[in-house]
């Protein structure tokens, strides 16, 4: 019974907050004939009038995200086409984004490096997980399994801590630069400001279940290393 309740109370925690934002995006994706432009057009009109013009816009493969490195703001086909209040909100939060390369925001900098350094250590990792064994009986000596192992639990480690980072910078995007430039333009109705603040809070909760799986796992490789 204790381990159907922990297994069930692990699962609200990595799909719950995934669900919520899914949920509140959908809730809000109504069609709005009557708004200006779509998601593309409006992320287009922000970073024009944001003196950005070298910043593009196109479709994402793999969700809606800005590319520092190739100075893109990337949406969802849905998102880019659509004309909703889900569309234009999170154009404006990957926008955000773009103001936070633009201004040298820092953490969004430590988190475009430590993302490449993270990819890395998790091949790395991976790489050394599989060896560990092998390593272990060539040289008859369990240490070099051990120093391996906790090679590996470091390379978790920094894609924990890639999440951590990746929050403040989300909630930046949507609260310091998002929010104050759809007030400012005065491109949302009253009736529609709170759940553009829904949208918003949603966008930047996009990246709290990686973080969560990140930590579990990070804990589940340190309980075991304990034993």
């Amino acid at each position: 019974m204790h381990i159907l309740l922990a297994t069930l109370l692990i699962l609200i925690i990595l799909f719950g907050p995934q669900l919520w934002v899914q949920a509140v995006f959908r809730r809000h994706a109504r069609p709005r004939p009557e708004m200006a432009g779509n998601g593309g057009e409006f992320a287009r009109h922000l970073l024009d009038r944001l003196h950005m013009t070298d910043i593009g816009v196109e479709v994402a493969t793999d969700g809606d995200h800005y590319d520092p490195v190739s100075k893109m703001v990337r949406l969802d086909k849905e998102r880019l086409e659509g004309k909703s209040l889900t569309a234009v909100v999170v154009a404006a939060h990957e926008v955000g984004h773009a103001l936070q390369d633009k201004l040298g925001y820092r953490p969004l900098r430590w988190r475009s490096r430590l993302a490449s350094l993270a990819q890395v250590a998790q091949q790395l990792g991976n790489a050394m997980f599989v060896l560990a064994p092998v390593v272990a009986g060539l040289t008859r000596a369990p240490s070099v399994a051990v120093v391996m192992l906790l090679a590996v639990i470091a390379s978790f480690g920094s894609a924990a801590l890639l999440h951590l980072i990746t929050l403040p910078v989300e909630w930046d995007a949507s609260f310091r630069r998002a929010l104050p430039l759809l007030e400012a333009g005065h491109y949302l109705s009253d009736n529609d400001q709170a759940a553009a603040r829904q949208i918003l809070t949603a966008a930047a909760f996009t990246y709290v279940a990686a973080s969560l799986a990140s930590l579990l796992n990070l804990w589940r490789w340190m309980r075991w290393i304990r034993r």
